[in-house]
């Protein structure tokens, strides 16, 4: 444990499909989302606001229709999200009561993002949800929205990705709502030298003081879930975000979903991205730039 421990006020937490349901059946995993919500409940009751972007409506959705393999059709996808959502809310609801607090729905969309009006009306609402100690639940509105976006660094990078992929979508929350840290919930402890699956001699980077070119061409497109959409390039681009934003970020292996709990406590294992304020750095302009 650190003896300088971050007091972190206002903290976002993503969380992928594969993590949130067996991979035997593609049901939600109830114990890893009861220990989750645990979890936030005490980082709640310490006085932090948090916001939880979870995934896992399409996930949710295949599995109670029976649909056996990842949908690929556009319409199939919608609608497994559509029966998936109401179900994965409907629990995050039941056990948020539990612990005696709140949780409440944001469905957000690129156009959300894209149109500075929704935008400001999306920020006054998790505000709102803070001020009035809610916890928001954050997923892309996937009954609805196809779109897909891109962020392309011209000097550093060529990542590509989707509007719906949530590591990009939590990063995005993160700056809107002046998040001090963003905590990715993955399948890996956090961003290695190399791909740690093929390269046994892979090391843990436990702490990025700057992203760079070396940071970048550490990323790996490839990801190991038949649930999930994100692998370690979408992280490293949702590095840049929150950290330009003027938030740390961490990675962390959400085996252990009580990990946020270590993280507020300087104890853990995982990847510390340092806040690296740009003060050239506009959410606004950068959405616009990137994805209108």
């Amino acid at each position: 444990m650190s003896d300088d421990v971050k007091q972190y006020r206002r903290v976002v937490i993503k969380i992928g499909s594969s993590s949130l349901t067996h991979p035997e059946t593609g049901r939600q995993n109830l114990g890893k989302m009861e220990h989750l919500v645990r979890s936030i409940c005490d980082l709640r009751n310490q006085g932090i606001d948090v916001c939880l972007v979870s995934s896992g409506a399409i996930a949710v959705g295949r599995a109670a229709l029976g649909i056996q393999e990842r949908p690929k059709a556009t319409s199939l996808k919608q609608a497994c999200a559509a029966v998936g959502q109401g179900r994965l809310m409907m629990t995050y609801q039941k056990l948020f009561a539990e612990y005696n607090h709140t949780a409440g729905q944001v469905l957000l969309t690129k156009n959300t993002m894209v149109n500075p009006v929704s935008r400001e009306n999306a920020r006054n609402t998790f505000l709102e949800l803070f001020r009035l100690g809610v916890i928001p639940v954050v997923n892309e509105n996937d009954s609805v929205s196809t779109y897909e976006m891109q962020f392309v660094d011209n000097d550093t990078s060529n990542v590509k990705m989707k509007f719906g992929d949530n590591d990009t979508l939590s990063a995005l929350v993160a700056a809107l709502v002046g998040a001090d840290l963003l905590i990715l919930l993955s399948d890996t402890d956090g961003l290695y030298t190399d791909d740690p699956r093929a390269n046994p001699d892979a090391e843990l980077i436990s702490v990025v003081e700057e992203l760079d070119d070396s940071i970048f061409g550490m990323a790996k497109e490839s990801t190991g879930s038949s649930v999930g959409t994100g692998g370690m390039a979408t992280k490293l681009t949702a590095a840049r975000i929150a950290t330009y934003s003027g938030a740390d970020m961490i990675i962390a292996n959400a085996a252990d979903v009580r990990a946020s709990l270590d993280i507020s406590s300087g104890n853990y294992v995982g990847t510390l991205f340092k806040a690296n304020k740009n003060p050239e750095f506009d959410l606004a302009s950068y959405v616009t730039e990137s994805i209108g």
